[in-house]
C-alpha cells in the first residue's frame, strides 16, 4: 500500500490494517517454522508495511493531541 493510500484512511482503519497484517505475519511466521513458507521475503515486506502502518497511525494521533 502507497504512503497517500495510508494518509486517506482513518485511525480506526490504519488499526484495523494493522491487526490484518500482524495476523498475517504471525501465519507466515508459524508456516516458517514448520519450512512451509513459498516466499521468505514476504516477511520483511509485511514488516515493512506494518511499520509504515503504525508510523501514519501515530502521525495520526499527534495531530489530534
Amino acid at each position: 500500500m502507497k504512503k497517500s493510500e495510508l494518509k486517506e484512511k482513518t485511525a480506526v482503519e490504519l488499526a484495523a490494517l494493522g491487526r490484518d497484517l500482524r495476523q498475517d505475519l504471525f501465519n507466515l511466521r508459524l508456516r516458517q517454522a514448520s519450512s512451509q513458507l513459498e516466499k521468505p521475503h514476504r516477511l520483511r515486506l509485511l514488516r515493512r508495511e506494518i511499520a509504515r502502518v503504525e508510523t501514519q497511525l501515530s502521525a495520526l494521533r499527534r495531530k489530534t493531541t
